[in-house]
C-alpha cells in the first residue's frame, strides 16, 4: 500500500536551496507555510527532522560573492555566514507554534565512523524525544570533496536511516519519477509507486547509478536505495507550492519508493550480520530480562572477554555459554570490565564520569 504522510511516525523532510532561497533572499512566506505543515505534523504526534540546504546560497548573498561556481574557501565562508541565518529563520518560523529547534551539522565521516554515528543517533533520538525539530545540514564550513555527501538527497536518506525514520520526503522541482524526461519526451509516463529499483528504473534517470553521480534524479535514486534498505519509505514531490506537506497528504502527484521491511527490523538485520568482537556473560536474572525485551544493565554482567570499543558488536551469553543475543555495546571492553556487576548509579564513581545506564540498549540488540 502507498504510505500515508499523515500516518508517519518519524518523518524526514529534505528542502533544497532553490525552494528556500531566490534572487531576493529567503522565501519567507514559503518557509512559514512549510513550518505550519511541520507544526501540524508534530501535533499529530509525528517526529520531524528537516534536512535543509540553503546556507551557501544565503551566505553568498550576504557576502556579495559573484554568481557561478565558488572556490572551496569561498563556499566554506558563505556556509559559515549563511548557516546562522538559516538556523535563525527556522527557529523564528517554528517558535510561534511552540516548537523548539536544534541545529546539527554533519559530514560523511560522521556516518561512516561507528562511534560518531552512534553519537549522532543518540543526539537525534534525545532531541526528538524532547519534542525538538532538528535542522540538519552538511557541515560545508569544513567539508571537502573527500568527505562530502555531495548532495542533500543522499544526506537526507542517511539521516532517515540514522534516526530510524519510517518516511522520507524529498521536496524537489519535479513531482516524481517518469519513464523519461517529461520536458523533452511527450510520451513520458509518471511512475507513482516503485517497489523495487531495477535496472529499468535506473535507466529512467539517465546513466547507470554510480558512486560519483551528482544532482538530479540520479542522486534521488541513490537516496531511495539507502532509505528503503533501512526500512524507510521515500517520496519525491514537487515542493514549490505553499504547504507542500499538506499538498502531498491531499493527493498531490508523487513517486513513492517502498521498503520491504520496517526501520527497526532493518536495523536488527544489520546488527545481526556484524562480526562480534567480544563476549559478555550474564547471570540468570539478566538473561530473563533480555528475554522480556529489556536492555542489558551492568549489574547483570558476570564476565567480559575480548577487546572492543564503544559501538562494536558483542555476543551476550548465559552462564552455561549459550548465545542469547548480539548487540552494539555502549562501553569499551576496559570500561565494561570495570562496571560489570555494579548498579548503574555506581558508574560515575567507578569511571569518573556519568555514563549510560545500559551496557547494551534493547534498540541495539538482536535476541
Amino acid at each position: 500500500m502507498t504510505p500515508q504522510l499523515v500516518r508517519a511516525q518519524r518523518l524526514v523532510i529534505k528542502i533544497g536551496s532553490a525552494l528556500l532561497v531566490d534572487a531576493d533572499g529567503l522565501r519567507q512566506s514559503w518557509l512559514r507555510a512549510l513550518c505550519d505543515d511541520v507544526a501540524e505534523a508534530r501535533a499529530r504526534g509525528t517526529d520531524v527532522v528537516l534536512v535543509s540546504s540553503g546556507a551557501i546560497a544565503l551566505g553568498r548573498q550576504v557576502l556579495g560573492l559573484p554568481a557561478g561556481p565558488l572556490r572551496v574557501e569561498q563556499s566554506q565562508a558563505a556556509a559559515a555566514v549563511g548557516q546562522i541565518k538559516l538556523a535563525r529563520a527556522y527557529e523564528e518560523a517554528l517558535a510561534p507554534h511552540g516548537v523548539k529547534t536544534a541545529q546539527l551539522l554533519v559530514t560523511l565521516d560522521d556516518t561512516t565512523d561507528r562511534r560518531r554515528y552512534l553519537n549522532s543517533r543518540a543526539t537525534m533520538q534525545t532531541l526528538l524525544g524532547l519534542g525538538v525539530v532538528p535542522i540538519v545540514n552538511e557541515n560545508d564550513t569544513v567539508a571537502t570533496d573527500e568527505i562530502r555527501f555531495g548532495d542533500n538527497d543522499r544526506l537526507a536518506a542517511q539521516i532517515a536511516v540514522t534516526c530510524g525514520a519510517d518516511q522520507l520526503l524529498l521536496l524537489s522541482d519535479v513531482d516524481g519519477l517518469y519513464t523519461a524526461n517529461p520536458k523533452t519526451d511527450p510520451d513520458a509516463r509518471h511512475l507513482p509507486v516503485i517497489s523495487q529499483i531495477t535496472p529499468e528504473i535506473e535507466a529512467t534517470a539517465g546513466d547507470p547509478i554510480s558512486g560519483v553521480s551528482k544532482g538530479g534524479m540520479k542522486t534521488k535514486l541513490m537516496a531511495a536505495r539507502t532509505a528503503v534498505a533501512g526500512g524507510c519509505a521515500m517520496a519525491i514531490a514537487e515542493g514549490s507550492v505553499l504547504k507542500p506537506l499538506s499538498a502531498v497528504a491531499n493527493g498531490a502527484r508523487t513517486t513513492w519508493f517502498l521498503p520491504d521491511t520496517d526501520p527497526q527490523a532493518a536495523r536488527k538485520r544489520w546488527i545481526a550480520a556484524m562480526k562480534p568482537k567480544g563476549e559478555i556473560t550474564v547471570d540468570d536474572g539478566a538473561a530473563r530480562a533480555l528475554g522480556q525485551g529489556k536492555s542489558l544493565l551492568p549489574a547483570g554482567v558476570t564476565a567480559v572477554s575480548g577487546r572492543f570499543g564503544r559501538g562494536d558488536p558483542v555476543v551476550v551469553l548465559d552462564g552455561r555459554g549459550a548465545r542469547l543475543a548480539v548487540g552494539l555495546v555502549r562501553y569499551a571492553s576496559t570500561e565494561a570490565r570495570a562496571i560489570a556487576g555494579h548498579r548503574s548509579d555506581e558508574i560515575e564513581g567507578i569511571l569518573g564520569y556519568p555514563g549510560r545506564a545500559a551496557l547494551i540498549h534493547r534498540d541495539d540488540m538482536v535476541i
